[in-house]
């Protein structure tokens, strides 16, 4: 079974194999993955699963190589903004609103 360690040592390795790491910088990075995001948005629109699940996997790869630029860890960045939502209470509305306690 892959974890996801394994799988993200997999894309550096990639990255650093195709000079992406050190060649690019956090900026590009992040700008590929509001375009990655757009490409995931259309293909949500589109109800295109085999897309969304491609979209969903670009951004990952992205957000990846830009902690791998920053030198900063993708599990921790996910750890942090947990603990700040965890105590939440409150509903998400059928309009997609989410409404505080």
């Amino acid at each position: 079974m892959t974890t996801y360690a394994d799988v993200e040592m997999n894309i550096v390795r990639w990255a650093e194999a195709r000079k992406i790491i050190p060649n690019s910088n956090p900026q590009t990075q992040l700008l590929k993955a509001v375009s990655e995001m757009g490409e995931l948005a259309d293909a949500t629109i589109k109800h295109n699963v085999e897309d969304i699940q491609d979209g969903v996997g670009d951004v990952m790869v992205c957000l990846i190589v830009y902690c791998a630029l920053q030198d900063i860890n993708l599990v921790n960045c996910m750890e942090i903004a947990y603990d700040v939502i965890k105590n939440r209470k409150g509903t998400l509305l059928p309009n997609g609103v989410f409404v505080k306690e």
